[in-house]
């Protein structure tokens, strides 16, 4: 069942993804105008189950029927069924999936690391944010960032603590957020097995050390995959 519906949603992909918020980066001339229902009529089941699909903000979107054909949410039922979707503004491309390995990703210009210099203002904070961890009191954090970001705060929340920098999130749990998602398991360069997944739009690097999970990834999206692995194999414990 989710291998036919995998194959459905590729079918629906382009308009499906306009319908959960991406439409407004789409440009230029190849845009044409359209009239279509959205139809309540339709529902949607997912392995037998009914499924109500709802946008990044819980309101609930419906199939779009078009010149005779019916059009579906494809990130919310990517999300349900764990297939990674992403859009990619500069190319105007939908991906679905992993990346073909017949396109091979164009390779990094600027992968070089330099010292996290944390202040002892921050280095306080960093050690009472897990300090509020029974058990899981002692901090760790990447000894090296990549060459133009900055260590910018740090928080603690219900199950582990974010190291936020300008341009990269670090979470250090004892949750393993990548669990139950599908991915690609790599080997850094250190020889520890590590993860790639995308629980939405931002892919994430996960990877256990020691009697936890470092979860990595870039929201602002100007750190490459390259760039993060190599920041993940110097997150380790603060002296």
């Amino acid at each position: 069942m989710k291998n036919n519906m995998k194959k459905s949603i590729v079918a629906f992909a382009v308009v499906g993804m306009t319908l959960t918020g991406a439409a407004g980066v789409y440009a230029g001339t190849q845009m044409q105008k359209i009239n279509a229902y959205l139809n309540h009529q339709i529902s949607i089941q997912v392995d037998g189950k009914t499924y109500a699909p709802v946008d990044g903000q819980g309101r609930q979107l419906a199939p779009i029927t078009y010149n005779g054909s019916t059009y579906l949410p494809v990130r919310a039922l990517a999300d349900v069924l764990k297939v990674p979707v992403n859009y990619d503004a500069k190319n105007n491309r939908v991906q679905i999936g992993g990346k073909s390995p017949e396109t091979p990703a164009a390779p990094d210009t600027n992968i070089s690391l330099i010292s996290a210099a944390y202040t002892k203002a921050q280095l306080e904070e960093i050690r009472k944010a897990f300090a509020k961890f029974e058990s899981f009191e002692t901090p760790y954090a990447p000894q090296q960032m990549s060459q133009g970001d900055t260590f910018k705060m740090v928080g603690a929340s219900e199950d582990g603590v974010n190291l936020i920098f300008n341009h990269m999130t670090v979470t250090v749990s004892p949750r393993d957020y990548a669990y139950g998602y599908e991915g690609k398991t790599i080997t850094l360069s250190n020889g520890v097995k590590a993860k790639w997944y995308t629980p939405s739009e931002t892919p994430m690097l996960s990877f256990q050390l020691d009697d936890r999970f470092v979860t990595l990834s870039s929201p602002d999206g100007k750190l490459s995959n390259t760039q993060l692995e190599k920041v993940a194999v110097t997150v380790a414990k603060l002296k």
